[in-house]
């Protein structure tokens, strides 16, 4: 296609891949990177192509390693690219290398803490309250006192289903050790006589 055809989306982008490119986005650091190979194995979209139009374009521009060399196909909507990664990214962080790079952004509290004073600043996972696209953004659950909490930062414009609703659980099934006890003590509300 030629240049005339279409329009250079990421004309201001560096040289890098799509993948790269999205994730490095302000907002978008609660993201971790897919590797290239993951997304080409046809096993980890199954059933996704019923979910996003022309799914072939939409994965070739996904895997595309010079995002700034990319020419427009007015027939992707730039949404479709957002769906589509963002539901492999839910398959992916459920992986041995998914879990291990969450774990690297949890252990160093990327994703935030709990707001509960008695939770004492326990970092927190990112969730979905659905795994459809466009119910609802993403949230933080607390595996502290195991309640979930809408993001202050930028990210909370994230889909939930980006994460699934399954993320948080199967993270501590596969690292028990990372789970903390609940808090020790809890408010109780007080009345006093004057």
């Amino acid at each position: 296609m030629s240049e005339k055809q279409g329009t250079r989306p990421f004309a201001s982008a560096p040289v890098c891949s799509w993948i790269k490119w999205f994730t490095g986005l302000q907002g978008h650091n609660f993201l971790c990177r897919v590797p290239s190979d993951y997304i080409m194995d046809r096993f980890n979209t199954i059933g996704l192509e019923t979910l996003v139009p022309n799914f072939k374009l939409t994965l070739d521009i996904i895997l595309d390693p010079d995002v700034a060399g990319v020419v427009w196909n007015k027939s992707v909507d730039p949404t479709d690219l957002e769906t589509l990664f963002g539901l492999i990214h839910a398959r992916y962080i459920l992986t041995s290398s998914g879990l291990e790079a969450m774990c690297k952004k949890y252990e160093s509290g990327e994703f935030g803490m709990c707001p509960k004073f008695y939770c004492k600043g326990q970092n927190t996972l990112p969730v979905g309250l659905s795994d459809d696209w466009g119910h609802s953004n993403v949230k933080l659950y607390c595996p502290r006192c195991r309640d979930v909490f809408q993001p202050n930062s930028s990210c909370c414009l994230l889909d939930g289903a980006m994460f699934g609703t399954t993320f948080p659980h199967m993270f501590f099934m596969q690292m028990p050790e990372l789970r903390p006890h609940p808090p020790e003590e809890k408010y109780v509300c007080r009345i006093t006589r004057i």
